[in-house]
């Protein structure tokens, strides 16, 4: 059997001969109803009028039979020839709409991420109009996303091969003596590409629900309590205020892997200590709502614009790439974040007044109190 005779037919030549099956049906049975009832209501009728005559009978039959056969007629093709006329354009224009579907989804699935189908003169042709268009948008983002993506992560394993590499060719040339000096340097660099490949393996892990998540009922104040005393050093040394405000509530419990929040809170507290210079202040504050445990870290530090926000959570974006890059991040602590916390059935969200005026990341974990 070849490919195309395996095919099904046009979807509007099946409405088209569905409708004018039905108009046929439609008009015998109307024939042979006229033609069953009718007469027999007819001589009713007659001799109720008081003509029993059987010559008048048979004459009046006739002409009723003729006459209502004619306009029968008549009035059955007028409606098929309308009927036909109105199926024929309106499976024309949907074959048209469907077509134009169908050439649009083709394109896109060669490639065209930037081609969209105009909306249709019925509703539910233009909402699927409608979504079609939203589909091939996210796509367009997605591949958008990809390259990016793809061009970032060349870019952060080219750096450290570059230092690599140099460090390497003067060893060679005799510049460098082998000793603790080139393996630091070899070291950092193999550091930092393992660093980059655990990252993009746990955020991908995170985001395809293969993240091993075990969940307990958690004292959200010692979890904050952990994160402050594990970043303290850092803070203290680069001159930031740390500050740690308790939650009010007593019995507070958070639904939570105590170790996978941890490593969020790290994030969020490693990003707040980046952005903020000395003299700056950090603040991790612990409060309950009704339905859910809400982790907040504020600084005072740079800020982010407006037009960055919807972006940061995203693998290898930077709102300052050059300075991130100097202070050895990899662009993806974020991303794993947000992915963490969604694997909780949490939310993780970041606010900010733009440029200068800090900035505030919301943790929101389910309540198990």
């Amino acid at each position: 059997m070849s490919p195309s005779s395996g095919r099904p037919g046009s979807l509007t030549t099946r409405l088209l001969a569905s409708q004018i099956a039905v108009s046929l049906a439609m008009a015998l049975t109307m024939i042979v109803v006229a033609a069953i009832v009718g007469p027999p209501l007819f001589e009713a009728h007659m001799h109720e009028a008081g003509h029993g005559s059987p010559d008048v009978l048979a004459h009046s039959e006739e002409a009723f039979r003729a006459a209502g056969l004619l306009a029968l007629g008549i009035g059955l093709a007028i409606a098929a020839t309308g009927a036909i006329v109105v199926s024929v354009v309106t499976s024309r224009r949907l074959r048209r709409s469907l077509t134009d579907l169908g050439a649009a989804a083709a394109r896109i699935s060669d490639g065209d991420y930037d081609l969209r189908v105009t909306e249709a003169d019925s509703r539910e042709l233009a909402t699927l109009a409608d979504s079609f268009n939203t589909m091939a948008g996210r796509l367009a983002g997605v591949e958008a996303t990809r390259r990016q993506l793809l061009t970032d992560l060349a870019h952060e394993v080219r750096t450290p091969l570059a230092s690599m590499e140099i460090c390497v060719e003067s060893l060679e040339d005799g510049a460098i003596e082998p000793g603790p000096e080139a393996w630091r340097i070899l070291d950092s660099q193999i550091d930092r590409i393992s660093r980059l490949a655990d990252d993009l393996a746990q955020v991908s892990a995170a985001e395809e629900g293969r993240l091993d998540v075990h969940q307990q009922a958690c004292d959200p104040d010692r979890l904050a309590e952990d994160a402050v005393r594990a970043a303290r050093d850092g803070f203290e040394h680069k001159g930031v205020a740390l500050q740690l405000r308790r939650s009010p509530a007593a019995g507070l419990v958070a639904n939570a892997d105590p170790e996978r929040i941890g490593q969020v809170l790290a994030n969020l507290l490693s990003n707040a200590l980046r952005h903020t210079p000395a003299g700056g202040h950090v603040e991790v504050a612990v409060r309950g709502d009704a339905d859910a445990v809400v982790f907040r870290v504020s600084d005072d530090g740079d800020g982010i614009a407006a037009e960055h926000l919807p972006r940061i959570f995203e693998r290898f974006y930077r709102v300052d790439a050059a300075r991130d890059r100097a202070h050895g991040g990899t662009g993806v602590g974020l991303a794993i974040s947000r992915a963490i916390v969604r694997a909780h059935g949490g939310q993780l969200d970041a606010a900010s007044a733009g440029p200068g005026h800090g900035s505030t990341f919301e943790l929101r974990l389910p309540n198990d109190g």
